[in-house]
């Protein structure tokens, strides 16, 4: 099985994907990506991509956290006053407890300038509106394997139906194999109710954890 034992939380909050937005303020336009990471050489990466990407940017600013043991926490206000940015990106993070997140604001100065105040804000306000409504979990499965006799094929595809379990595929040969995703801290009921149910004659293979994006 998957070895997650540099995890701090095997089940957390993040984001799917990558995200991009933007807005003006005083002239000044600024433009968030953000994006899921799983280490912190991928968080890395990304920033350099986005200041490759934003070179004539007056300022791009970053902030992460990645979920390991200890937890990864780094953020730059490149340039800006100190504490006006990447540490107001990076505790919007801290507050929705989002992990394995990078997420970088580019400015372009518009001319005038806001005050730390007013970056703070900004710079807040740019991290909080990408991540509002785009949160979701990774969660642990575990990817398992029944196989049975077709004489149980009736009671099992209503038992698997009512659960609302993950199907990945299924083999209908000399018996019937189903692959599916069972959420970590069910398997045990999961397996358990299956050999009452079959008074023990079936197959269950736990073949091994993966981790899903799941509300």
């Amino acid at each position: 099985m998957r070895d997650i034992s540099k995890k701090i939380s095997e089940d957390y909050k993040t984001i799917k994907g990558e995200i991009i937005d933007e807005f003006e303020i005083e002239k000044s336009t600024f433009i968030t990506n953000i994006k899921y990471v799983e280490t912190e050489a991928e968080a890395l990466d990304f920033i350099e991509k986005i200041k490759k990407n934003y070179k004539d940017a007056s300022h791009n600013c970053h902030a992460y956290i990645i979920n390991e043991k200890p937890e990864i926490k780094r953020y730059s206000d490149d340039g800006e006053p100190q504490g006006s940015a990447g540490l107001p990106m990076l505790s919007v993070l801290e507050k929705e407890k989002v992990y394995n997140v990078v997420c970088v604001v580019s400015r372009y100065f518009g001319g005038k300038k806001l005050g730390k105040g007013g970056l703070v804000r900004a710079y807040t306000k740019g991290v909080a509106d990408c991540i509002e409504g785009n949160i979701t979990y990774r969660r642990r499965y575990i990817d398992s394997k029944i196989t049975f006799n077709y004489t149980l094929l009736g009671i099992i595809e209503n038992f698997l139906n009512e659960g609302n379990y993950i199907i990945i595929d299924k083999d209908y040969l000399q018996d019937v194999s189903i692959r599916l995703y069972i959420k970590y801290d069910k398997f045990e009921d999961f397996k358990n109710e299956l050999i009452d149910m079959t008074s023990a004659n079936i197959k269950i293979e736990e073949r091994e954890i993966v981790m899903l994006f799941k509300n």
